[in-house]
């Protein structure tokens, strides 16, 4: 299981070339000492959440950082998988958007599977790095009482 290293994997489903720059610098910026692999379809992050095709050696992600707005499968349909995959139920989703938290509230994106946070982009890098920052030591305090 693993390589004993305490990186965690987060994976950015985003197809803006921009706003990917953004999350990257914010990482960087933020010392996030984690690995960021970043697909730009719905359809790449379900092949990277069941690990198919060029994915098949994909690690599981610790984080989901997800647009809704995606090409090919809509970002409603990944989150969907996500919350329902025995593996990856528990796995914290952080939905990037460009609608205000009060439209996505009104929306009710899954109902029986709800994103664990909502970042309205532009995405402001210090309020992202502080969310990735409570979320890892959620993960690592989960990890450690295993």
């Amino acid at each position: 299981m693993g390589s004993g290293s305490s990186e965690a994997v987060i994976l950015l489903v985003e197809d803006n070339p921009g706003d990917i720059r953004l999350i990257e610098e914010a990482f960087s910026d933020g010392n996030i000492g984690n690995t960021l692999t970043t697909v730009t379809d719905g359809q790449a992050a379900l092949d990277f959440i069941y690990q198919r095709g060029e994915y098949e050696d994909a690690p599981r992600p610790d984080i989901v950082l997800l647009d809704l707005n995606l090409p090919k499968v809509d970002g409603e349909d990944v989150l969907h998988e996500i919350k329902h995959h025995p593996e990856l139920d528990q796995v914290p989703v952080i939905v990037l958007t460009g609608m205000d938290e009060g439209l996505i509230e009104s929306r009710d994106l899954d109902h029986d599977a709800d994103e664990d946070a909502v970042l309205e982009k532009p995405v402001d890098p210090g309020e992202f790095v502080e969310l990735i920052r409570s979320f890892e030591q959620f993960r690592l305090a989960v990890m450690r009482v295993d």
